[in-house]
């Protein structure tokens, strides 16, 4: 009878009700906010959604199941003795093994072993361990681990595996750069690139919008965050949600949750966010500006321009391949015209299920502890002053490009300057809108599209610049 009391006991005191935080409360409600805003509103419902329901996964107690905190068991050898302590480990390190201290070898264990191993962490398990000590090559710091010997290797790394839950996994999508990249490609196989090469000076607005990012970045340092905090905040302002995800995971993860919903929320928002500093920014007849119509640019261009930014960017900017090289790979798959099968793959079938897992990703990291703090009202703050001041910086580009000489004969329509903040092809779209609404006979969109071309590959090219930086 004992025994039925306390299995009883045990499974009440179990029940998820009695482990619910305020947090976790509060978060419910602003997961409600994000499905009514994805759903009744849609705004970027594709993203939004799995966002809010990761989200409320992460904020329902599940022991575990979903996210864990992986405790990697720590084991410092100091004059003989063992002591332990316990660190957070979450995902896959690869760290450069030293040579065995002996005094912490177990003779069965590594009989016959090279002292370069692969070796395996399993809370769980209780295995005999050997005391390793490693050097972890991104940082240079020694750790270490208490670590379970499985084989013998050629090269002196080691791979820490902890045993999570589903979080762990689908977050590896973010960690391994795997998910940003993807995305890249289906947009690259959606983008006409054929408006920029018609129009190259669209360049020098895509780079002017920029200013939000840089402008944000000194806002950011300047409010108490770090630089790498910093510079994922100020990507905001681009208005593209797979680099500010990219770049937050390198340089900011603890941060990643609240920029990942700011940079698609502002996604979302652009139709409402754009054209009041569109019309603060320009007088009505710049807004009726009609631009000539573009020339026709061949394949062999296109192609042409995939191939030479891939080389170019990724000499320049190493740390941007992933990103740059996959959309220059997306967009040659769409015009060589031979792979119109890849292409469809990439622009529908992988680019939704990407879509799914980078969303209840994000989602998943959204837990009220970490997200409910100051720094997130911060962040959300920050995001709306980068993007109205890249939305700005790209609409004065454009006026100061009609006052030069030899471009007066063929004037820019200020208004596809917003356009450079890169939300292809929605800043495009609104470009477009408040040109006819000055005029109804006034076509702006396949103008606009350059610029927002230009955004996509001038806030790649920042966020590498900062990755190489800062990192």
């Amino acid at each position: 009878m004992q025994e039925l009391i306390n299995s009883f006991a045990d499974f009440i005191s179990g029940i998820g009700l009695f482990q619910m935080t305020w947090q976790m409360y509060v978060m419910w409600v602003v997961v409600a906010i994000m499905l009514y805003l994805g759903v009744a509103k849609q705004f970027e419902p594709l993203l939004m959604v799995p966002i809010a329901f990761g989200a409320l996964i992460a904020n329902i107690p599940d022991n575990g199941m979903v996210i864990t905190q992986a405790q990697r068991e720590v084991v410092a050898l100091k004059d003989g003795k063992v002591e332990r302590s316990t660190m957070n480990d979450v995902g896959f390190i690869q760290l450069e093994l030293a040579p065995f201290n002996d005094a912490g070898v177990s003779k069965q264990s590594t009989e016959g072993l090279d002292p370069a191993v692969t070796a395996e962490y399993d809370s769980a398990m209780e295995q005999p361990m050997v005391a390793q000590e490693a050097i972890d090559p991104a940082t240079g710091k020694v750790q270490k681990g208490k670590l379970t010997v499985t084989g013998q290797t050629p090269q002196k790394y080691l791979l820490v595996k902890p045993h999570g839950g589903l979080f762990d996994w689908l977050g590896l999508g973010i960690k391994c750069e795997i998910f940003p990249a993807l995305i890249f490609m289906g947009v690259g196989a959606l983008t006409d690139f054929g408006p920029l090469l018609a129009s190259p000076k669209a360049l020098l607005l895509g780079a002017a919008a920029q200013g939000g990012v840089a402008f944000t970045f000194l806002c950011a340092v300047c409010v108490g965050f770090t630089k790498g905090q910093a510079s994922a905040i100020g990507i905001i302002g681009g208005a593209d949600g797979p680099t500010s995800i990219f770049l937050a995971s390198k340089l900011a993860p603890e941060l990643l949750g609240a920029i990942a919903v700011a940079a698609y929320t502002y996604m979302a928002l652009v139709p409402l966010i754009q054209p009041p500093f569109m019309r603060l920014c320009t007088t009505e007849a710049q807004r009726k500006i009609k631009m000539k119509s573009l020339r026709m640019v061949s394949k062999g261009e296109k192609m042409f321009f995939c191939f030479t930014v891939t080389i170019l960017t990724i000499l320049l900017c190493p740390d941007a391949a992933p990103l740059l090289g996959m959309l220059m790979f997306g967009n040659f798959l769409r015009e060589c015209k031979v792979t119109e099968r890849l292409v469809t793959c990439a622009q529908n079938e992988l680019m939704n299920i990407t879509t799914i897992l980078l969303g209840v990703s994000v989602g998943l990291t959204m837990q009220g502890v970490r997200f409910l703090k100051g720094e997130t009202l911060l962040i959300i703050i920050l995001g709306v002053i980068a993007f109205a001041v890249a939305t700005c910086c790209g609409l004065i580009c454009a006026q100061i490009m009609n006052l030069i000489p030899g471009w007066r004969k063929n004037p820019i329509n200020p208004l596809i300057g917003s356009a450079g903040v890169s939300a292809v092809p929605m800043a495009a779209r609104v470009s477009h809108n408040e040109g006819q609404k000055a005029d109804r006979t006034n076509f702006l969109l396949m103008h606009a599209m350059g610029p927002n071309v230009a955004g996509v590959i001038g806030t790649a090219v920042i966020a590498g610049y900062y990755i190489t930086t800062l990192q």
